[in-house]
């Protein structure tokens, strides 16, 4: 009995050291594909052009995510103005000198499910975040 509990501890650990690298690496590059795309979206909505980030421009980064592999029902954005109102929309452009907020979370899915097994606790968090301000620099003509 000693010895078939030993094998599965040292089965369950050599699992864990085996595989932790890769889920970590996995929960990181979504951490960084998030950051990207909002750094992104600020950068196009916050040109003079825009000044609004519209859902089409949210459509395509659900497809630019989709395409790394994130279930693209799974994304949550939102967008506000530093004063609070949205900057979803086309009719009410954030005016120059106003900051835009993006922020964008996708659920961690379970990827510390493994150090559970070990007797690691997991992060609380449950949701990978990216966030990021710019100011807008549209001037209605």
């Amino acid at each position: 009995m000693k010895q078939l509990l030993m094998f599965v501890l040292l089965a369950t650990t050599l699992c864990w050291v085996m595989f932790a690298p890769v889920y970590k690496h996995v929960y990181i590059l979504r951490q960084a594909l998030l950051q990207q795309e909002v750094d992104y979206l600020l950068e196009v909505g916050a040109s003079g052009q825009y000044g609004y980030i519209s859902s089409s421009h949210i459509d395509q980064s659900r497809a630019r995510l989709e395409s790394f592999g994130l279930d693209a029902a799974q994304l949550v954005y939102e967008a506000r103005s530093t004063t609070g109102q949205s900057a979803n929309s086309a009719s009410q452009p954030v005016p120059r000198g106003e900051g835009i907020s993006l922020t964008i979370s996708y659920p961690v899915d379970g990827l510390f499910m493994i150090d559970q097994l070990v007797g690691v606790r997991p992060p609380s968090q449950q949701h990978i975040k990216a966030y990021g301000v710019q100011m807008s620099e549209y001037v209605a003509h």
